[in-house]
């Protein structure tokens, strides 16, 4: 069973916003940071993993990155902060799990 990931990506606190999926999380993180992704994410400079869940159906996971596209801004901020509070890139964390 393949995993897939919906992530949030930033520039700072309260910064831009970057909402997208993938089914390599490191690995998609990774290109974002060193800024191989050409687009928003090397534009604005987003490169801090704020927020991410793991979904195990590929169209669930589509559905989850649309739904939060859509959202206000004050609830993709809500979201945020109720699982990473001082918004600390999560990126380093998930390279200690994999």
């Amino acid at each position: 069973m393949s995993e897939y990931y919906v992530y949030i990506l930033t520039n700072k606190r309260n910064g831009t916003l970057y909402t997208g999926w993938t089914n390599d999380l490191v690995r998609r993180v990774y290109e974002h940071k060193n800024d191989f992704v050409k687009g928003f994410t090397k534009k604005y400079g987003v490169h801090t993993l704020v927020y991410f869940e793991q979904c195990d159906d590929y169209d669930a996971t589509l559905q989850r990155e649309k739904q939060i596209k859509e959202w206000q801004r004050k609830w993709k901020l809500e979201l945020i902060e109720k699982v990473n509070p001082l918004w600390q890139d999560l990126y380093d964390e998930l390279l200690k799990n994999s």
